[in-house]
This record gives structure tokens, C-alpha cells and sequence, in this order.
């Protein structure tokens, strides 16, 4: 990574990011623009990136924690600090549809916060919390934990916190995200760097399953979690391997405009193509190219065609009114 230059770095840690803010929320059920959050964690990384739509409150708010953790990894864990993080991922003070305590821990108003799945009077419970008088007790315990040294590999550490953490459940809702928001600021303390090169909630998403199995049976177990850190360990592994294809989208990407270097593009085709680049999601047509740069059908058909004849985009072979088109990317050197 250090041999690819300030640039092309500062492009992976935003790739990265992007990956673990998108894949977290899927852990959730959660969806979200993959465009919108890019945005707004380049935004907050003082990076420039044309063309990106503009980020929805749900999404400032994810990116914000984010970036916190992550940036001002070496900053004091406290309870105001995840209060912040907590109001940040609900903006609205709804979760969904239902209103719940935003910014403070859970009260006994929902009664016991439990984990569980299945259709209504057949639901199996797989965990449940503490109660919510034992919270402030609980948490006291684990942030002067988390923030003291102890006699531990700081990768363990990062694991530990995680389990403990999402097994206090101190929140009514986001406890899972903020558990591994929390772990990747462990992680980057390990590390001492806020650059981040790999992604274990994109693992995780992978093994999503597998995620919940190990945490049901740790937390039904006994306090023996050697496990639930294996489990950390290796997804961990895992998230490394993928690195590596987070590095060759960005080397593809960069190797893609020294191509066209000399190719005078206008910002709405320079826009397009790094949404391609970044993954662009189904059939480029000239109808999304047009809603998207919001010009006129002909100008989204003179944009394409010119690309078209000079290299850059091939038009498939489909016809008609399912016309589409894609990238021609350089032969990798």
C-alpha cells in the first residue's frame, strides 16, 4: 500500500470505508446507497470525488461514526461519545417506524431486549440482555476496560470488546453497528494508523450467519469465549485476503484515466465513468445516463456515442430499446 502513493492510498482507505459503512448495514436488513455513503466519507475525508449523489441524513449519520472511530481511533471511548455516535445513526429518533431512546442508553419502557426470530407466538429467543437498571453498572465496566491497559494482544482486545459490547446491548437499537464501529477503532489502535485497507463487516456480511450462530452460543454459554475468538480471528484472515481486491480496483481505476489522460471529457462523462468504475449498478442505458447527469435524452446519447467512438465504451450487443453499454478497460500493464 505505502508503494502506491498518497492518491491512490487515500482512494483505498475511501473504497475500504465505503465497504464496511454498506456491508455493516446490511448485517442489519439495512440498505443503503453505496453513492450516497462514498460521498459522504470522501467528503469528510477532504477528497474530491465528481459526480456522487448526495448523501440522505441516514447516511451522514453512518459515515459520521464512521469516520470518527476510524480517524480519532487514539481519541477516549466514553459514554457521551457513543451517545453521539448512537444519535447520529438515528437522525429522526425512529427506528423504522417506531420512535425509541435516541442518544442515551435503553430504559425499561420496551420491556427486555431480547434477540429473536420466527412468526408471531412461535418467536425463538436467541439472547437477552441485561436489564436496564444493571446498564450504567455494565457500561462503566467495559469502557474504563476498554480504554485501560491490560496484559493483551490489542487484535484480541478488538475482539473481546466487540462480543462484550453487543451482549450489553445498551441501546434499543444500532448495537450491532456501533459493536463493530467499536472493534475497527480497537482495530485501528492496533494498528496505530487511520488508514484502513480492509473490511470486516464486508466479511462478516459474507458469513452473516455463521456471525449470529457464534454469538448466540457465546452468550449462552460460559465464559470460556476462545471460540467466538477464533471466529474473530479468521473472518479477520478473511478480511485481509480481501484487501487485495480492494487494491486491484483501485490500481484498474487509476491505470483506467492515465489511459485516457489525454482524452478531453466533458464533467457529466467524467462523472459517469467513475460511477462505472466504482461499480455501477445494472445496464447503462442512455435513459439513466440522461436522469442521472439530469440532461436531456439527446445530450445523454451525444455524451455516449462520443465515448463509443473514441474506445471507451462498447455498445453490447442487445439492440433496440434495450440498448446498453459498457466500459473498455485498458489491458492491465
Amino acid at each position: 500500500m505505502e508503494a502506491l502513493g498518497f492518491n491512490l492510498r487515500a482512494e483505498a482507505v475511501l473504497e475500504t470505508l465505503t465497504e464496511e459503512v454498506t456491508k455493516s448495514g446490511a448485517i442489519e436488513g439495512e440498505t443503503l446507497d453505496k453513492g450516497q455513503v462514498r460521498s459522504s466519507l470522501a467528503r469528510r475525508l477532504g477528497m474530491e470525488v465528481a459526480g456522487l449523489k448526495a448523501p440522505d441524513r441516514d447516511t451522514e449519520g453512518v459515515a459520521e461514526m464512521m469516520i470518527d472511530a476510524t480517524q480519532n481511533y487514539a481519541a477516549p471511548l466514553t459514554a457521551e461519545r457513543l451517545f453521539a455516535w448512537h444519535a447520529a445513526l438515528f437522525p429522526s429518533g425512529r427506528s423504522g417506524m417506531t420512535r425509541i431512546v435516541v442518544g442515551a442508553w435503553r430504559t425499561g419502557a420496551s420491556g427486555p431486549m431480547e434477540v429473536v426470530s420466527g412468526p408471531y407466538g412461535k418467536e425463538r429467543v436467541h439472547f437477552e440482555a441485561p436489564t436496564y437498571d444493571r446498564i450504567d453498572a455494565e457500561m462503566a465496566a467495559f469502557l474504563e476496560w476498554f480504554e485501560g491497559e491490560q496484559a493483551i494482544d490489542p487484535v484480541i482486545k478488538a475482539a473481546v470488546a466487540h462480543l462484550w459490547f453487543v451482549t450489553i446491548h445498551p441501546f434499543e437499537d444500532g448495537n450491532g453497528r456501533i459493536a463493530r464501529a467499536i472493534a475497527d477503532m480497537a482495530l485501528a489502535r492496533s494498528e496505530e494508523s487511520p488508514q484502513r485497507f480492509y473490511s470486516m463487516s464486508a466479511q462478516i456480511r459474507i458469513g452473516r450467519k455463521a456471525y449470529y450462530d457464534i454469538l448466540e452460543s457465546t452468550q449462552k454459554g460460559d465464559l470460556d469465549i476462545t471460540e467466538w475468538l477464533r471466529w474473530f480471528l479468521t473472518c479477520l484472515d478473511q478480511a485481509f485476503d480481501g484487501a487485495a481486491a480492494t487494491l486491484s480496483n483501485v490500481i484498474q481505476k487509476a491505470h483506467f484515466w492515465d489511459a485516457v489522460a489525454d482524452e478531453k471529457l466533458n464533467e457529466r462523462q467524467r462523472a459517469m465513468l467513475n460511477r462505472l468504475l466504482d461499480g455501477f449498478e445494472g445496464k447503462l442505458t442512455s435513459t439513466k445516463w440522461a436522469k442521472i447527469t439530469r440532461a436531456s435524452q439527446d445530450t445523454a446519447s451525444r455524451d455516449i456515442n462520443d465515448l463509443v467512438t473514441r474506445g471507451i465504451l462498447v455498445k453490447e450487443e442487445a439492440g433496440g430499446r434495450s440498448t446498453n453499454y459498457s466500459l473498455v478497460l485498458p489491458a492491465a500493464q
